[in-house]
């Protein structure tokens, strides 16, 4: 128990000051739904991912993820839109936290690929069970009367907005967005008096997401470098991925999040539009002394509606 709570107050703290308060997914490629509305309908398909992840395994009380999204397109007067749905399910130590983000996205052609101009509303919940501190009295800290610390069971929620910018062709997708634009406050009741209560301010995070596929001479092989950055103006996350498709069905590939961990990937598309794919998350940083690194698990779905449409062949799994 003390090292869950040690680990959990240190989590805590590193998140109300610096880090970012966003979710971490190896497997970013199928969840830009969730980072950019503008993403919304960009392809003719209708698409779900879940993705699992259970991270640093081997510490008790790390973070499990789950995240749950739904991109589709839609016609509207003449014109292409996009609506999106992604649930987020975040499990740490105490708190059981969900995020629910609505998008839409304008879309229209530009050049020989399409624009979409897209915004989110977005439901933060926050709950904290009853927790059980295990904190040492000092003779500089006294834990019975301290404003930072929450107590008994806390359900708090917040409300907020997304915008963002994302272009694609055939070969080429690159994104710009930015997620609580309102920077709301999650407040809680303190150790201390009655009347005493700590904040967590939800900070703006900016995101830039891009891709590229490659044809190798071999036509049955291609390339698909990615990109993906985070930051909250403290903080900033980089992963860069390199991933080789084999006849658009079987894929494997390298991620390497800048300071933090290497990742591997695989996966394959077991049937017409449903596909599988797994990581493991290698840390590179001090945490791997504690850590047997972290597992992430893809599941998803694509497929056209309609009976009066060709179906279409996308050259990358980025565009699903």
């Amino acid at each position: 128990m003390k090292k869950i709570i040690l680990i959990y107050c240190t989590l805590l703290a590193c998140t109300s000051t610096f880090s970012q308060q966003e979710r971490q997914v190896s497997h970013y490629m199928y969840d830009l739904i969730s980072v950019n509305p503008g993403s919304a309908g960009s392809s003719d398909q209708i698409s779900a991912h879940v993705i699992g992840r259970q991270q640093w395994t081997g510490i008790e009380g790390a973070p499990f993820e789950l995240v749950a999204n739904l991109s589709a397109p839609f016609k509207l007067f003449n014109a292409n839109h996009g609506a999106g749905l992604s649930i987020w399910k975040d499990q740490l130590g105490f708190n059981n936290d969900i995020n629910v983000s609505v998008s839409y996205a304008y879309q229209f052609t530009v050049g020989n690929g399409r624009l979409g101009l897209g915004i989110s509303g977005i439901f933060d919940n926050q709950q904290m069970d009853n927790p059980e501190w295990v904190i040492p009295s000092s003779p500089i800290h006294d834990p019975n009367n301290d404003h930072a610390i929450p107590t008994g069971s806390q359900n708090e929620y917040t409300i907020d907005f997304g915008a963002g910018l994302f272009y694609h062709t055939e070969e080429l997708y690159v994104g710009l967005s930015a997620s609580r634009l309102l920077e709301d406050e999650f407040v809680y009741q303190t150790t201390g008096p009655s009347t005493a209560k700590s904040s967590l301010k939800m900070y703006r995070h900016y995101y830039l997401t891009a891709g590229y596929n490659i044809q190798l001479p071999n036509p049955a092989f291609e390339l698909l470098p990615s990109v993906f950055l985070q930051s909250d103006a403290r903080m900033t996350r980089i992963d860069l991925n390199t991933t080789l498709m084999y006849n658009k069905k079987l894929w494997a590939g390298v991620t390497y999040r800048v300071g933090a961990a290497i990742v591997g990937m695989i996966g394959l598309e077991i049937m017409n539009g449903v596909k599988v794919g797994y990581s493991y998350d290698f840390d590179t940083s001090e945490l791997a002394s504690f850590s047997k690194g972290s597992h992430e698990v893809m599941i998803g779905y694509s497929f056209t509606v309609g009976i009066d449409k060709i179906p279409q062949k996308y050259k990358s799994i980025r565009f699903l």
